[in-house]
């Protein structure tokens, strides 16, 4: 992957370094082929269209382009925009942390900004949903809440007495009735299904989740436990996983989970410090001091700092 900071460099620049990197990449066999069908100079104002400052990554054959979205509730987004080499005649494909991808309406006069409209307006659709979801994270005790992410629809809950509730939130109605599967002792599950059906007509969408399920089930719910702030996002911003590699070229660091969050609480969002390390030395406004390195937040773009070590 390309990863530059995009927002302080210039567009002539950016141009001239990109037809570098393209033309020096190892990974591209055929380089003509690509410039010819992806055009450096479309992909280019069409970036600028929707702003430097919220492109996160730029592959470096052009097939795909990662841009950060904020919603009205300050959530930071990332969308994903892949296409191919017939692009703009075919419509590009789109992937987010959602619980389901919007339809993408796509013609021959449409650009990436088109794309992330769109995706605004998903977002906008969604936002009961997250609400919904929310709350529950917050005001319940989950069985898990370590590897929660904002395209899950379900909850496993903790209701007592040994028993447990999965529950499927309705992204397009998530203050309904919810589906669900009861767990624990036969007779425990008996009693609560039957509470379930007799009172699933209370349900109101007026009220909160919690207070619905105890109101159905007749009981006193209970409260969630703490959770430690780095259990909130164990997945990498950078390479996507919980853990490092098993490899003796990470040292100490092989097969380690996330240990550096941006302190930004809008965005929050968790990276090995090896990755982070590797993603700000190419970035060419890094500052470096000892063995400290100065830089952005790849998703918000607020300031951090990493220490980095030597590596085997």
């Amino acid at each position: 992957m390309l990863q530059h900071n995009f927002k302080s460099d210039q567009s002539v620049d950016f141009v001239r370094r990109l037809f570098q990197i393209l033309r020096h990449s190892k990974e591209i066999e055929n380089l003509s082929t690509v410039l010819t069908s992806m055009n450096i100079g479309v992909v280019h104002s069409e970036i600028e269209e929707i702003g430097w400052e919220h492109l996160v990554r730029l592959a470096e054959d052009l097939s795909l382009v990662t841009f950060r979205v904020i919603d009205k509730k300050e959530r930071v987004h990332i969308l994903e925009i892949s296409f191919d080499k017939s692009y703009p005649n075919t419509p590009p494909s789109v992937s987010a942390d959602v619980p389901y991808i919007f339809n993408l309406q796509w013609s021959k006069n449409s650009r990436l900004k088109d794309v992330v409209n769109q995706f605004k307006q998903h977002l906008e659709s969604l936002q009961q949903f997250w609400s919904t979801v929310e709350d529950i994270d917050q005001s319940l005790c989950l069985s898990d809440s370590s590897n929660l992410h904002r395209a899950m629809s379900l909850r496993h809950i903790n209701i007592g007495n040994d028993c447990s509730i999965i529950v499927l939130i309705h992204a397009n109605e998530p203050r309904s009735l919810p589906e669900c599967r009861f767990m624990g002792s036969n007779e425990n599950v008996n009693s609560l299904r039957d509470k379930w059906r007799k009172n699933c007509k209370k349900w109101k969408k007026e009220k909160t989740f919690g207070e619905n399920l105890s109101n159905l089930l007749e009981i006193q719910l209970p409260k969630p436990q703490g959770v430690e702030k780095n259990d909130q996002q164990i997945e990498c911003g950078i390479c996507y996983s919980q853990f490092l590699p098993i490899d003796d070229e990470f040292g100490a660091n092989s097969g380690g989970k996330t240990d550096y969050s941006c302190e930004n609480s809008i965005c929050n969002k968790s990276f090995h410090s090896v990755c982070l390390g590797d993603w700000l030395r190419s970035i060419t406004t890094t500052r470096q001091s000892f063995n400290v390195l100065f830089g952005n937040c790849p998703y918000c773009s607020e300031p951090v700092a990493v220490k980095i070590g030597t590596r085997k």
